[in-house]
């Protein structure tokens, strides 16, 4: 059986590979998108980590929403990433520094 510290250390993990990634890299959007993802992913681990070892599914319940959060911000960032490719030929963010409406 795996113990809730296993559950904290790969979350743990992961929420560093999700800030070492934003950190690092600040060229590509998409890998910054990427990393969000693995932030979230990490937040949601602990939640189901939680959720499963002190038998409460509030935890579970708010994967769900965070999920749902993640999946809208994922499709917005990226219909606003492919809007800028069009309109100036890159996603480089030392390009993209303007936003004008």
């Amino acid at each position: 059986m795996i113990s809730l510290n296993e559950f904290l250390i790969l979350a743990a993990m992961l929420f560093g590979l999700g800030i070492a990634g934003i950190i690092i890299n600040r060229k590509n959007i998409i890998i910054l998108l990427m990393s969000l993802e693995l932030l979230l992913l990490a937040v949601n681990t602990n939640f189901i980590a939680f959720s499963y070892f002190l038998k409460n599914e509030v935890g579970q319940v708010f994967v769900f929403f965070v999920l749902t959060v993640a999946a809208a911000e994922a499709a917005i960032g990226l219909a606003i990433m492919v809007v800028m490719y069009r309109r100036q030929g890159t996603i480089e963010i030392e390009r993209l520094d303007t936003l004008k409406g």
